[in-house]
């Protein structure tokens, strides 16, 4: 039973509601059985956000205890429920990247749906103003840190910072020097770790100022959490977050070089393998500025284009999300597919400006926490605000000795790069070894106490509500006099015990910034530096569409994939249908169709599906053929490899597709790719399974193409998806046939095979309604292949080819694609549907499938053709600074 907290003092807080579940009474019982990581002690040393030390709930606190007392352990659960399904309507993602460093960190698994705990963090408004106040003054130190390093050395020549702590950090780039960002600040944006480990205030973990992520993962929390809690939303009232998308847009028009009138702003990433690949698609979609990728952008007479519409579009300004050394692989480092060659030339020429600029990587190197006050004093003349976790450096005699007597528990880390190194995992062995590391080269050290973190409420996990150590990242970017923070940030949840040794986050927090005036009406905010001087008007130019090859190839694959995936579910269903129609009745002709379906789907895979083999061995192991086209990702044409795949190349685009498109995907999914882990106990388990993956998936097309359809600018790109899909829709239509009706059988063979192929092409009603139960190869010919007024059909595939191709930017009406497409026209107006039905004397249908196998053949050259002419890079991309200075390179 649990029990009740002790009654608050009514002079202090309201009265605390009914809590029938026990939930806060829960929270405070978990919390005194958790142990804190470290030598700390157990979980009383650690400062809790939500109650006080006699277990009353913290005023700032009180209107969540209500709502989640009101809801109980039932409207807990729910609300995480909620929480899980916008996370996946939306499609945020977090994807796992192994360490890769020969590789830029590309070696990936699978994406997985983002971890939201559906309870927020709530700091109080007097909090915020100290921490607010603490991140500014720690972004303008940084940015100065950055200026002086770069530029004058003063923290070297002064002794602030010593030199070999400077240059040895992999952060420093020397080809950096000279590279100056328009504005006052040459730190553009900047991520704090924060956590606080009491009541006497917070502490600075680390700082990132190299490619900054997780703002667009806390903007998009915010949504997730006021939607789903939208009670306690609507009466706390936290300050918005969104200004800071404004601010951070503005601010990236701004940082355009002089010259540009119209800056045209892109935000480069390294791609959907990146680990918070979501993270720089959703903030580039909120910024309205186009999300590329390395393949996208072209340095050549010295300044930076983007490939659009078929031709170079200048670029002014790069919101970089690749780290600075894989940026370019002409001064940096050679061996990246990640950068853009040339890009440092144009930065340093000032032709494009790169935020956060090359080279601001130095700032996350460890030895600089360590000097960060003595720098402050220095470059600032200030004492910092927010105090740094304790540091100790090896270079001092005194640190030196306190990190060798406690290298078991501390965070060790490299001053000239490495991976950080955890005193307490450390054996005896690998402690004496790193010892004498230390004692030989001891500026190549730094020691570091580990981040100790309060505690606060979540319900990540199912049950009541639990205590668990929360950190908090803060944001901001700079503007024309200062620095303008995110109101809140990205909170996190760490693991227990030794897990909180790593950054090792089980969920994100939503924070809320609650409002200064009373009743929860929050005043409104002034807008960043709204008081300082004017300066030049300056606005961004629209980007109609991005159309490199890139991003047409991947809109090209979406169609293809979206396709494909549409056709093997109703082929699959068919067959399973006719299976459990035919499985016990194998002696009749009829039951011929499903041997003759399975041979489609054998040659649309171009796997074996035993076709060609006995007949009734063919039925006998239709049920695991079918499992194996279901769920196998790793076969050939499978629909869930197709699924994945979808998933794949529309994330490569997420910034070109409706927000409905994930609602869509993500359902298919769910309905889809988990069956590949799964082993069904019996047969009617698994054909349960595969007909609801079967319908999710054509429901899950349909709705994707009415999203593509509707919701989509019918640009370009959009033009490219479509292209894809109809060559699909020929490609699998021509090969369905050739599969079904090329051969001649039995009357009651043909009936059932007809009637199974015209069902698969989404045409029997129509055929029914004409022909009258009448079987005739000409007539389903006439409605598949010749009739352009049935969606359908061949013809109406090759018309909107033909639409589509005259489209494209270029088109002359007679490249070599609009021929392939007249040419298999051509052959069609030349065939009279009656002569399909003609046979051989082995019963094949040789004229029908002489034309099906030209008509597979044109389209299978027309996507060749179409990847060769449109989605293919340029072979020449290096770079040309220029026809002046062409001839002074070697």
């Amino acid at each position: 039973m649990s029990v009740p907290l002790p009654a608050p003092d009514p002079e202090v807080y309201a009265e605390v509601p009914a809590d029938p579940d026990g939930l806060l009474a829960g929270y405070r019982a978990g919390r005194n059985q958790e142990t804190l990581f470290g030598p700390t002690g157990d979980a009383g040393d650690r400062y809790d956000e939500f109650v006080d030390e006699t277990g009353d709930v913290r005023e700032v606190w009180r209107d969540l205890a209500e709502a989640v007392a009101r809801r109980g352990r039932t409207g807990l659960d729910r609300l995480r429920g909620d929480v899980l399904t916008l996370i996946d309507h939306d499609g945020i993602s977090y994807t796992p990247v192994e360490a890769a460093p020969d590789a830029g960190g590309v070696d990936t698994t699978d994406p997985r749906p983002w971890r939201l705990d559906p309870i927020p963090f709530l700091i109080s408004s007097a909090d915020w103003d100290t921490l607010e106040a603490g991140l500014v003054q720690r972004s303008r130190l940084l940015d100065a840190v950055l200026s002086d390093f770069y530029g004058p050395r003063r923290a070297l020549t002064s002794g602030a910072f010593p030199a070999q702590l400077l240059f040895a950090h992999p952060g420093y780039l020397r080809a950096a020097r000279g590279i100056e960002v328009p504005g006052r600040h040459q730190l553009f944006m900047h991520g704090c770790d924060v956590s606080r480990p009491d009541g006497d205030g917070f502490v600075v973990n680390a700082d990132w100022t190299q490619a900054p992520s997780g703002a667009g993962y806390a903007l998009a929390d915010r949504r997730v959490i006021a939607h789903a809690f939208s009670e306690l939303y609507e009466q706390v009232a936290p300050r918005a977050t969104s200004p800071f998308a404004q601010a951070l847009r503005l601010s990236l028009i701004e940082a355009a070089p002089e010259k540009a009138e119209d800056p045209v702003v892109v935000v480069l990433s390294p791609g959907i393998l990146s680990e918070t690949a979501f993270d720089q698609a959703y903030l580039a979609s909120l910024l309205g500025f186009p999300l590329v990728e390395s393949a996208d952008l072209v340095v050549r007479d010295g300044k930076l284009w983007m490939r659009s519409l078929g031709t170079l579009k200048r670029v002014d300004v790069v919101l970089r999300r690749v780290d600075a050394a894989w940026s370019d692989p002409l001064d940096l480092r050679a061996d990246s597919r990640l950068g853009v060659v040339g890009l440092v030339e144009a930065a340093r020429r000032g032709a494009v400006t790169v935020v956060n600029t090359i080279g601001s990587g130095i700032l996350e190197s460890p030895a600089l926490l360590r000097f960060l006050p003595e720098l402050a004093q220095e470059l600032l003349g200030e004492t910092t605000l927010l105090p740094t976790v304790q540091t100790y450096w090896g270079g001092i005699d005194v640190e030196r000795s306190h990190l060798l007597a406690n290298l078991g528990s501390l965070l060790i880390r490299s001053t000239v790069g490495g991976p950080d190194i955890i005193g307490p995992n450390l054996s005896s062995v690998r402690r004496e070894s790193l010892a004498g590391c230390i004692t030989s080269e001891p500026w190549k050290w730094i020691g570091q106490e580990f981040a100790q973190f309060s505690s606060a409420p979540t319900a990540h996990q199912r049950g009541g509500l639990s205590s668990a150590g929360v950190g908090l990242r803060l944001f901001s970017v700079s503007q024309r006099g200062g620095y303008a923070p995110m109101i809140g940030g990205l909170g996190y949840v760490v693991a227990p015990g030794p897990g909180s040794h790593t950054p090792n986050t089980v969920a994100a927090k939503d924070i809320w910034i609650l409002p200064t005036t009373a009743a929860g009406v929050q005043a409104e905010a002034p807008a960043p530096a709204a008081d300082l001087a004017p300066v030049r008007p300056v606005s961004a130019a629209g980007i109609r569409a991005v159309s490199s090859p890139r991003v047409l190839s991947d809109l090209f694959w979406t169609g293809r994939y979206a396709e494909r995936a549409e056709h093997m579910a109703r082929l699959l269903t068919v067959t399973r249908e006719r299976y459990h129609e035919y499985r016990h009745r194998q002696y009749s002709d009829a039951s011929e169709c499903v041997p003759a379906l399975l041979t489609a789907l054998g040659q649309l895979t171009g796997t074996d599906t035993g076709s060609g083999g006995d007949r009734a061995e063919m039925i006998a192991t239709t049920p695991t053929t079918l499992w194996s086209l279901t769920t196998d990702r790793a076969r050939p044409g499978s629909l869930a490899q197709s699924i994945e795949r979808l998933g794949r190349v529309a994330r490569g685009v997420r910034d070109q597709m409706s927000n409905d498109t994930w609602m869509v995907l993500a359902a298919v999914d769910r309905a889809v790719l988990p069956l590949a882990s799964t082993t069904p106990n019996s047969q009617v388990i698994a054909d349960t399974q595969m007909a609801a993956a079967h319908s999710g998936t054509l429901a899950g097309m349909l709705a994707l193409a009415g999203v593509a359809a509707e919701s989509m600018v019918q640009d370009v790109g959009w033009t490219m998806m479509d292209i894809g899909r109809r060559i699909e829709r020929g490609l699998g239509l021509s090969a369905l046939l050739r599969a079904t009706m090329t051969t001649a059988r039995s009357p009651e063979s043909d009936q059932a095979i007809t009637e199974s192929t015209l069902v698969v092409c989404e045409s029997a009603m129509i055929y029914r309604r004409r022909n009258l139960g009448k079987v005739s190869v000409a007539a389903v010919a006439e409605l598949v292949l010749f009739d352009a007024e049935n969606p359908r059909s061949l013809v109406y595939q090759l018309e909107r080819l033909r639409a589509n191709l005259r489209a494209l930017p270029g088109a002359s009406g007679s490249s070599r694609a609009e021929r392939l497409v007249d040419e298999i026209s051509t052959r069609l107006r030349r065939i009279d549907p009656e002569d399909l039905e003609a046979t051989d004397s082995d019963g094949t249908r040789a004229e029908l499938r002489g034309l099906l196998d030209g008509v597979n053949e044109g389209l299978r050259e027309l996507s060749t053709v179409i990847t060769a002419t449109q989605l293919s890079l340029p072979g020449d991309i290096q770079p040309l600074w220029g026809p002046d200075q062409r001839r002074l390179l070697p």
